[in-house]
């Protein structure tokens, strides 16, 4: 819900200003979690945490959009989103270490003040684009509600992401559980092996971006290269989570690797999308409004989950999440060519 409401929040108060209000926001809600004492009180923490996480991709992309011409977008967002998968890369040494020397309050706690360290940086050293600051007169207004909900291209966005983020959140939320019920991995084993996908990830995010520059030069459309890249590199996230269905765990784990590799690969292009379509002006709308829907299709999916492990084993959640990319790939390459200014 909150991707939706961001959204608008951001378009309006610009990139500096708009990101600094989401990380204090995340690092307040992390914060807080040392001080749940129940399952009520760790849900609305939860919450609130996952309220401020909404705004950071809405304003990264405008970021993006902001500073880099459209061949080096995708590039740009890659190693931006690295950022996130090298945070998930840290997360399982680091939280595992914390929870056994000190408990886990203490990982939530020190995520939190590390947040608001990032904060205080960008507050202090960020700047517009000297062609963005330079622009004058009435500022432009971001695209109303009642466009958005008549476009197709938007819609059909939206759609496909609910059909790829819901893999990526399999990965990070559901992984270790794997790991622990059909490895036996212990939490100090899990913490150290349950990072490598997120290396494959961080190498993703860059070999996107790169392969999504190059392949510019190589189609005389922006619109086909864009579009070729994503679907290449989510059949190969497919592949390697279908493949993980029939396989033991170790394998699985480089299996895994494969996955979050071709993800952040084609998230990397698609972080990049938004801007070859609408002004930057509107970029956080378009994308806050797809993950918003990305959102609540990881709820979905993540209760389908639950309820396949309960009742059956890891193997048909990984068939499951090896076969909704192919839905993904056919809707982006049926996108439409919309254009908005």
């Amino acid at each position: 819900v909150m991707n939706g409401v961001a959204r608008r929040i951001i378009d309006r108060l610009g990139t500096k200003i708009g990101y600094l209000l989401t990380v204090v926001w995340w690092s307040s809600a992390e914060v807080l979690h040392v001080f749940a004492r129940g399952p009520v009180s760790l849900g609305i923490c939860r919450f609130l945490l996952g309220a401020g996480e909404a705004g950071n991709w809405p304003v990264a992309v405008k970021v993006v959009a902001e500073w880099f011409p459209e061949r080096e977008r995708a590039l740009a967002a890659g190693i931006f989103n690295s950022g996130s998968a090298f945070g998930a890369l840290l997360a399982p040494p680091a939280v595992a270490f914390l929870t056994l020397q000190y408990g886990w309050r203490w990982a939530f706690g020190l995520m939190g003040c590390l947040g608001f360290i990032w904060a205080a940086i960008w507050a202090l050293f960020y700047r517009r684009p000297a062609s963005a600051a330079a622009l004058v007169g009435p500022k432009p207004q971001p695209l109303p509600l009642r466009q958005f909900l008549r476009s197709r291209l938007i819609w059909q966005f939206t759609i496909a992401k609910i059909f790829v983020d819901p893999v990526w959140y399999f990965y990070t939320f559901w992984f270790p559980q794997y790991l622990k019920v059909s490895g036996g991995f212990s939490l100090k084993t899990i913490g150290e092996t349950a990072w490598i996908p997120f290396l494959a990830a961080d190498l993703g995010n860059i070999v996107g971006g790169y392969v999504g520059g190059k392949m510019l030069k190589r189609f005389p459309s922006l619109d086909v290269a864009r579009k070729v890249t994503i679907i290449f590199f989510l059949a190969l996230m497919g592949a390697g989570t279908l493949a993980a269905s029939i396989a033991t765990t170790p394998v699985a784990l480089a299996l895994a690797s494969v996955a979050t590799f071709g993800y952040t690969a084609a998230l990397a292009n698609m972080l990049a999308l938004p801007a070859d379509r609408v002004p930057s002006h509107t970029v956080a709308s378009f994308w806050g409004f797809a993950s918003m829907g990305s959102g609540f299709g990881g709820m979905l999916f993540s209760l389908v989950t639950g309820v396949l492990i309960d009742r059956f084993s890891f193997s048909p959640v990984f068939v499951l999440f090896g076969g909704i990319p192919a839905i993904a790939c056919w809707l982006i390459w049926t996108l439409p060519d919309e254009h908005y200014s």
